[in-house]
């Protein structure tokens, strides 16, 4: 390295993380990228409900959480888990369009359509809505232990807690977990149902390994968080085991998360060109500014 010729450097130049790829590059400005991009958001905002406890507990042997706090994680969590599900079914009914309805799709799942799917009448609304009444109702409970046997506040080692009659409030909770659940689920079982019979009908080999290629990485991410939840959730509250309840949650509450991202943009060549542009660009910026100095 030659230190005859060198600039002393006050300031850093930021790089930044390309993770707003579909806001800055126009070719990601698509139905199937906006949907992406509301998962991935709403995944960090899910990470962040449990994961710090969780590493916490890891950490150190008391970790203690006010009953306010405990109300709080209870609904986020449970909010954004509503979300996720009708997230993915809408994501499988985008990509069943996409395939099986080419001519119309542009029509069918317009820009305003697909905004109108993510908020004002689909995914986040309705996420957050439906755990509102459960966690009125817990709030009104009386506790008598101290010591939750989990990670987080999931809603079986609340209610164990709970010196209150908790039938009504653990009865609504389970009819609207296994409503979100199963008819997401049953919604995206029928979206992709519907694809494997379109691609099947496809007689070129080459045509049919990639259309299907196409929504791989959804059915994954799909597979594993539906398989996890409705083992959690969508079961008799008198089966809940403890011990199997906090491993199971790992799942759908970090491993899920953690994999989003490399499914969703290592997979996709689309994704990966614009990131080589947006770094491309980024490069031209920090050369241009060292010239400058």
């Amino acid at each position: 390295m030659d230190v005859t010729n060198q600039t002393t450097v006050t300031e850093f130049i930021f790089l930044g993380f390309s993770g707003v790829l579909c806001v800055l590059d126009s070719t990601l400005q698509t139905p199937m990228y906006i949907f992406s991009g509301n998962l991935s958001f709403l995944e960090i905002w899910y990470t962040t409900a449990t994961v710090p406890k969780l590493l916490a507990t890891c950490l150190s042997q008391v970790v203690t959480i006010s009953v306010s706090g405990c109300l709080t994680q209870y609904y986020f969590f449970f909010s954004l888990g509503a979300t996720e599900c009708i997230l993915l079914a809408v994501m499988a009914y985008d990509q069943y369009l996409a395939i099986c309805s080419r001519l119309h799709y542009s029509l069918l799942m317009s820009i305003p359509m697909c905004l109108q799917f993510s908020f004002s009448a689909g995914s986040w609304i309705r996420g957050f809505l439906s755990p509102l009444l459960s966690t009125i109702l817990i709030s009104q409970l009386n506790f008598c232990g101290p010591q939750i046997n989990h990670f987080f506040c999931d809603s079986d080692p609340v209610f164990k807690l709970s010196c209150s009659d908790t039938f009504l409030v653990e009865a609504l909770s389970y009819i609207c977990s296994s409503v979100v659940i199963l008819s997401s689920f049953l919604l995206t079982m029928s979206s992709y149902g519907h694809i494997i019979v379109t691609i099947m009908r496809v007689p070129s080999h080459e045509s049919w390994k990639k259309t299907f290629s196409t929504c791989t990485s959804h059915l994954t991410v799909v597979t594993i968080y539906y398989a996890t939840i409705i083992f959690a959730y969508v079961r008799p509250p008198a089966k809940y085991s403890f011990t199997i309840g906090k491993v199971i949650s790992v799942f759908y509450c970090v491993v899920t998360p953690l994999i989003n991202p490399l499914i969703y943009t290592l997979r996709n060549k689309d994704v990966k060109k614009a990131f080589r542009k947006i770094l491309a660009q980024k490069r031209l910026l920090l050369i241009r500014y060292m010239q400058d100095i």
